[in-house]
C-alpha cells in the first residue's frame, strides 16, 4: 500500500472515530458534519464526502469510488468527551498535534469513560430536583424531600442502566420508583403534595439533550436524523410518563 493510501486510510479513520464518539455522546448532526470536514482538510485532503446520521456515518474522501461506514450502535449524553473531541480538532489545527497522535488520542478517549463519580452524579440529580420543584411549583416545604427522591430515583436508573443497558425499560423503573417513594414520603408526613415531589424528582430523567438537539437538526436541514432524535425523546418521555401514571393508578 502506497503512503498517501496509508494516510488517506487514517485520515478516514481519524475522521470517522471523531464524528462517531460525538454522536454517541449526544452531539447534534451539524456539529459533527464540521468537524470531519475540518479534520479531513487541515489532514491535507482535497475533497471530503459525508453522510451523517445518528445510526452511522459514511465517509470518503480525496474523490475515491470506495468510501467507510463507521455505525452508531449506542447513544448517550457525556458533553465533556464532545469538548475533548472539539479541542483536539482545534489542537490538530493549530498544528500542536500531529495527524497520529490525534488518532491515538481519540482511540484512547474511545476506549475509557470520563463519567462524573457517582456520588457527584448523586449529588447532581438531588441539586437539580430540588430547585426545579420550587421554580416550578413554588413549594418551598418539600425543597429537601424532593432532593431525597430525585437522588434515589437517579440511583435506580443508574443501577439499571449499568447492568440491564436498555435505557427506557430503565427510565420506566425509575420513575415508577419516583413515584412510590414521593406516595410513601408524604403518606409518612415527610412531604406535602405528591405532585410536586413526582415534578421535582423525575427533572433529572428528562431528555432534554434529545430534544434540544432533535429541533437544532430539524432548523439545520437534516430530516432525517432530527426527527429520529424526536422520537428517541419521545420514547423516553413516555416510559417516564408511563412509570409514574402506573404508580399513581394502583396507588
Amino acid at each position: 500500500m502506497s503512503s498517501q493510501k496509508k494516510r488517506d486510510q487514517l485520515i478516514l479513520h481519524t475522521a470517522l472515530t471523531a464524528g462517531r464518539i460525538m454522536i454517541e455522546n449526544g452531539s447534534e448532526i451539524e456539529r459533527v458534519e464540521d468537524t470531519m470536514t475540518r479534520i479531513a482538510r487541515n489532514a491535507g485532503a482535497q475533497t471530503s464526502q459525508l453522510f451523517v446520521m445518528i445510526t452511522g456515518i459514511l465517509m470518503a474522501i480525496n474523490g475515491e469510488v470506495g468510501a467507510q461506514i463507521e455505525p452508531v450502535k449506542r447513544r448517550t449524553f457525556d458533553l465533556e468527551k464532545i469538548a475533548v473531541v472539539n479541542d483536539l480538532s482545534r489542537q490538530f489545527a493549530d498544528r500542536k498535534i500531529n495527524l497520529r497522535q490525534f488518532a491515538d488520542r481519540l482511540d484512547h478517549l474511545d476506549s475509557v469513560s470520563r463519567y462524573f463519580p457517582f456520588w457527584l452524579q448523586l449529588l447532581a440529580a438531588a441539586m437539580v430536583s430540588g430547585p426545579l420543584e420550587v421554580v416550578f411549583r413554588h413549594n418551598l416545604p418539600d425543597f429537601w424531600i424532593t432532593c431525597v427522591v430525585g437522588m434515589l430515583g437517579w440511583w435506580v436508573y443508574y443501577v439499571l442502566n449499568k447492568y440491564i443497558q436498555i435505557r427506557f425499560l430503565s427510565e420506566f423503573t425509575s420513575a415508577a420508583a419516583i413515584g412510590l417513594m414521593a406516595v410513601v414520603f408524604v403518606h409518612w408526613g415527610l412531604g406535602n403534595s405528591v405532585d410536586d415531589i413526582i415534578i421535582g424528582g423525575v427533572m433529572p430523567l428528562v431528555p432534554g439533550v434529545p430534544i434540544t438537539n432533535s429541533v437544532r437538526d430539524i432548523l439545520a436541514g437534516n430530516l432525517v436524523s432530527g426527527p429520529a432524535r424526536g422520537v428517541e425523546a419521545l420514547v423516553s418521555a413516555a416510559a417516564i410518563g408511563f412509570g409514574i401514571a402506573m404508580v399513581l393508578q394502583f396507588l
